[in-house]
């Protein structure tokens, strides 16, 4: 491995990784992805608004992905980047037992975190009981007893969104008592419950299922899902070495990138939730074929010139 360049290094084996990488395999570039095996989803037991792999395992969905860019003389390799260095065409990554990778261009498809609010029980919950996405839970909790954690402004736009599965949503926590009258108003003719009582825990029933929350005067408010707005950490670490520019988003400071995933470093492309925080795993997937195609562009050009550079040296 250490002896070996390649034509482009995928840090990351999600979605957006992976599908970057079996494109660029099928066009037959020398392509290996860098694996810790975290991805975000891995608490979530089945994913929802993939066509064709609607409730699948995310987990499941990576281990045919592996095994499909493997297909295609693609490599995996397991292991966490933890340096990154040199230039377009001169890559270097250095994983985190020593081994080191060249390569010509670089995909960081490392996404993001959620950081949980400090609540007792959440952390246990999340994935099964306690969600974040409407889009990815909200079937699932059709008709259920919802609780919307007021975590911030976004907050606001879950609960509203959540209406629409559910006729019993009580938004819940002290900031919903900063709201707008005419939010407020909205929430409340739409038939949702608004409380400014602090959450104190989590509570689960001896199975390990979610029956409600304790407020902060020890009542329970009995429910079946709770939805949280996490704040999300991006794992860019790599592009903060490698000194890519950033933006500001609605999420915060964001690594800033053209649409088709470029960022501000010759060579490096970022895809999924790297790219964009909000990008669900079909969009996450999508964005890294798109990545693909734009480095495999690039490295037609790098490899005209060299075979320009090359005949005019003869």
């Amino acid at each position: 491995m250490n002896q070996e360049s390649w034509d482009v290094i995928v840090i990351g084996g999600g979605a957006a990784g992976l599908n970057a990488a079996l494109v660029l395999a099928r066009a037959r570039r020398r392509v290996v992805v860098v694996d810790a095996g975290e991805p975000r989803n891995r608490f979530a037991p089945h994913m929802h608004g993939f066509l064709s792999r609607d409730g699948m395992s995310p987990l499941e969905l990576l281990e045919i992905g592996r095994a499909e860019v493997r297909g295609y003389g693609g490599e995996v390799v397991s292991g966490r980047a933890v340096r990154a260095g040199g230039e377009a065409g001169a890559f270097t990554i250095e994983l985190d037992d020593g081994r080191m990778l060249t390569g010509r261009r670089l995909v960081i498809a490392t996404g993001l975190r959620d950081e949980l609010p400090d609540i007792p029980g959440l952390a246990r919950q999340w994935g099964r009981g306690a969600v974040a996405c409407p889009y990815c839970d909200g079937w699932e909790s059709r008709d259920q007893r919802i609780g919307v954690l007021a975590t911030s402004a976004m907050s606001v736009h879950q609960a509203g969104l959540l209406r629409q599965w559910s006729a019993d949503v009580t938004f819940v926590g002290p900031l919903t008592a900063d709201l707008d009258p005419e939010t407020r108003a909205g929430l409340e003719a739409r038939g949702v419950r608004i409380d400014a009582r602090a959450v104190s825990a989590v509570v689960e029933d001896a199975d390990g299922t979610l029956t409600g929350l304790t407020l902060e005067d020890d009542s329970v408010l009995p429910l079946d899902r709770v939805f949280v707005g996490p704040r999300l950490e991006a794992n860019d670490e790599l592009l903060r070495q490698l000194g890519a520019a950033r933006a500001e988003t609605m999420q915060g400071e964001w690594v800033a990138s053209d649409a088709f995933g470029a960022t501000s470093v010759p060579g490096v492309w970022v895809a999924g939730n790297s790219a964009v925080s909000h990008a669900l795993v079909v969009m996450a997937a999508a964005s890294g074929a798109s990545v693909a195609t734009q480095i495999n562009a690039d490295l037609v050009g790098d490899d005209t010139r060299r075979a320009l550079a090359t005949q005019s040296s003869r």
